[in-house]
């Protein structure tokens, strides 16, 4: 099974970042083939606009770093998305790429009962790292996306959230969402398709 994991926070040793790793690790322990991109390290640009996606092109037109990584996503059958949350949102790096995935929409997406490029039925795993321990805070980030990737057609969403860890490793002494992270993964991998 291909995965893409995408790291959306600018620390290299986040919270974010560490469920990730521990989810990929698990993952490939069972025989998953895991690319990781760390947006943060990218030179890349949000969407312009341009439309060239829609009306010349079947993909982005932009040639930065990004374009990798959106064709790593047409192969893969799980997307990963690390996030902490900023302000009440996803980070600014993760944002920048979902707004580039604009280019797999059709140009008659509005009204095509099929309305993405990418191959029906992949995976979505959404980890969020928060720092304010209130789980009814910023509880919308995750179906606003949800929503956007079902559209795409993925076919299951699996969210891992860990509410109140803030500094670098506060994660990793929580045996409770590590626990999760692994479980994630596990299900995951003994339900393919």
């Amino acid at each position: 099974m291909k995965m893409v994991c995408l790291l959306g926070s600018p620390r290299p040793k986040g919270n974010s970042k560490a469920m990730a790793t521990r989810f990929c690790g698990a993952a490939e322990a069972l025989g998953a083939e895991v690319t990781t991109f760390a947006l943060n390290k990218l030179k890349y640009r949000g969407c312009q606009a341009c439309m060239t996606c829609k009306t010349k092109l079947d993909k982005c037109v932009l040639k930065d770093d990004l374009a990798e990584v959106l064709d790593a996503i047409r192969e893969a059958e799980v997307l990963v998305l690390a996030t902490p949350i900023y302000f009440a949102e996803i980070s600014s790096q993760l944002k920048a790429f979902i707004d580039r995935t604009y280019s797999y929409l059709v140009p008659d997406y509005a009204t095509n009962p099929r309305p993405c490029r990418l191959p029906p039925g992949k995976k979505l795993v959404f980890i969020e790292a928060q720092g304010h321990p209130d789980e009814s805070l910023f509880a919308d980030v995750f179906p606003r996306y949800d929503s956007i990737f079902k559209w795409y057609g993925f076919s299951d969403s699996y969210q891992i959230r860990a509410c109140g860890v803030f500094s670098k490793g506060d994660v990793e002494v929580r045996e409770d969402m590590m626990k999760v992270v692994e479980e994630t993964a596990r299900k995951i991998m003994k339900h393919p398709g």
